[in-house]
This record gives structure tokens, sequence and C-alpha cells, in this order.
């Protein structure tokens, strides 16, 4: 497989000829679906104690991870991207090691106030990077184990051919305690399930199909279970939910369950995203709506030494990764970007024969 050429950090030259068209697109309240801590900064402003909590919990958050390039973007002007990683280790399940559950790559743009999102199936057979060589082909929710945050980052820029210019990563304990927290998110289950719980017993979470209110153990089991599709429709779900956990954030009015909200984020999280960045991202939207545009990958999948194993078109890939670079400025728009265009994948697969 021939190694794709990552994207700088650094913003290129390219400039959009007019506004970009939205299609397959639907208003969302605030500027960013996620981070989570993002959205509940801008209701924070209004309230000093929550604001000074606020600051202090995404300070004991901030991690930094050795990078090749410096990081060279204004969140107040200019489109940034960020990479999503929950990771399924928590205290109480003490793997030992974790992998990326769930992996979100999104842009923001401040100015045509636009967001583009994509869902990563955890099974996604690709090249895992670490350090800038290949380490080995694997699913993509291995890469956390090989150097955690760095090696996920690199081996996302390799298969998207974009930049991550930052990353927020949580486990499941702020999953759980963020949705208990703000009392529950509604959510529309689509059909009956039993799954396991956050500590891995069998048959302890029981949801019967219809509208309803989650709390944050039975999220959590609609987020993660396999049983009713597949790996992608998996993350379409895990997409609504963060949805559902914003709306009910910017629904509340209690100043005791931001609060505790917030605490929930601060534990449980990792990101080098600065306070004032993610007060920056999260104050662009008060000058207007966001456009959400969400992208989904077309897919195989194959079994290898007994594995099974997702893997994405090539055409799907390259067109996916064509719309990021595209909102990143880093790519000019072509025929693809016309109004009335629809992909269809020729559906030629690299590794599944």
């Amino acid at each position: 497989m021939t190694k794709k050429q990552i994207p700088s950090t650094t913003r290129s030259d390219y400039r959009r000829n007019g506004r970009k068209k939205k299609t397959k697109s639907q208003k969302i309240i605030l500027t960013i679906l996620i981070p989570l801590m993002a959205i509940l900064l801008v209701i924070a402003v209004f309230a000093a104690k929550l604001f000074a909590e606020a600051q202090t919990a995404v300070e004991d958050s901030y991690h930094s991870i050795e990078r090749e390039s410096e990081v060279n973007v204004n969140p107040i002007e200019e489109t940034v991207s960020v990479l999503i990683m929950g990771v399924d280790d928590t205290e109480s399940r003490n793997l030992g090691s974790a992998r990326t559950d769930a992996l979100i790559y999104l842009t923001i743009d401040p100015n045509e106030h636009e967001i583009n999102m994509v869902s990563i199936p955890r099974d996604t057979y690709t090249e895992i990077m670490y350090d800038g060589q290949v380490q080995k082909r694997n699913k993509i929710n291995s890469a956390y184990e090989v150097g955690q945050e760095k090696a996920v980052i690199e081996t996302v820029e390799n298969l998207l051919d974009v930049p991550v210019h930052y990353y927020a990563t949580f486990n499941f304990d702020s999953f759980l305690e963020i949705i208990d927290a703000l009392g529950g998110i509604e959510m529309d289950v689509p059909v009956t399930i039993t799954e396991q719980n956050s500590d891995g017993k069998m048959g302890q979470i029981y949801l019967e199909e219809g509208y309803q209110t989650l709390n944050g153990e039975q999220a959590l089991a609609l987020a993660r279970t396999r049983k009713i599709d597949n790996d992608v429709k998996r993350g379409e779900r895990q997409q609504l939910i963060i949805q559902a956990i914003v709306k009910k954030a910017l629904s509340i009015g209690s100043i005791p369950k931001l609060s505790d909200a917030i605490e929930a984020v601060g534990s449980n999280m990792r990101t080098d995203l600065r306070f004032n960045e993610m007060l920056n991202i999260a104050q662009s939207g008060l000058e207007g709506s966001y456009t959400f545009n969400s992208h989904i990958f077309e897919w195989t999948d194959f079994d290898l030494y007994g594995a099974s194993m997702v893997e994405l078109y090539p055409d799907s890939v390259d067109y996916i990764s064509h719309k990021l670079r595209v909102a990143l400025d880093l790519e000019a728009e072509d025929e693809r970007d016309q109004e009335g265009y629809e992909f269809t994948s020729n559906r030629i697969p690299e590794y599944a024969y």
C-alpha cells in the first residue's frame, strides 16, 4: 500500500470560490456537537461559579502530546479539526490496556458556520502508524494500544489524508456520569435489546423499542450494542446520542446539574485543547446556527485469521477525504462538490477478496 502524504497542520492557500453547497445537512442549536464541555462552557459564561469550575476542569484535563509539526490554526477565524476518542478502559473494568471504542473526526468552520463529521468504524482494517512509521496492519481501534493518542492521531491522518489539530479522549465513566448528571437523555430506541452493563456483566441492561429517557448505563448499552445492525450503523447511533447529550445540556436550567456534568468531563477526559481555545470555538456559535454535515463510509467486511474486519472502500475514503480537505481549505472544490452530486462507490476492495 502506498504511503500517503500526511498534510501539514498549517493552512492551505486554497480559498473557496463562493459559499460551499450544503447537502444532506441539518441545523443544530450551537456550534459543536463535541467535545461536550465546549457547549457547557458557553452556558457557564453566564454564571461566574460555573465558569471558574469549567476553567479548572479543562485545565486539569490538559495533556499535550509530541507532534512533528506545531498546530497553527486560529479557531476564531479558521476551520479547525478535532478527533474525538472514546476508550473502553475504566478503573472498574481494569482491562490493563485500552482500545478506542468510538472514533469521530470533525471539522468546525466558524465563518460558514458548518460542521463536517465522520465516524470511523472501530474494526476498520488499516495501517497503524506511530512516529511516522507503519507499525502493522490491524483494526484501527488497536492503535491506542500502540501509542495512545499519538498513534491514533497519526493513524487517522494517514487513513483520511487530513490533519488532526486537536484531540479529546473520553472514557466510559465520563459518558455515564455526564448523562446521569444531566438527568438522562431522550432517545428513540430502534429495537428491543438486552445488553451488558459498563462492568461487562451480560444481560444487565434491557431496553424496549420506542422513544424514552435513557440513563447513563442505558445510553452506553445503546451506543455500544452490535447486535441490531453493524459497526457502521453503530457509529451513526453514537452521533445521535452525542446530539441528544448536547440538546439536553442546552435545555437545562439547573446550575447544580451543569456543575456535576462539568466535573464529570474534567475528571474523565484528556485533551490538548486549552480553555480559551474551547471557549473561542464555542462562542462562535453565538453568532449564528451551524449546519451539520454527516458523512458515512461505504464498506464491506471480511475475515482475516479468524477475525472480522471492516474495509472502507478506497474510493469512499477518497471521497470523504476530499470533502474534509475542502472544508479545511486544503483542496479546491471540483465536480464532486456541485449541487445534486451523489457519490456511489465502485465497491472495489483492496483487501476483501
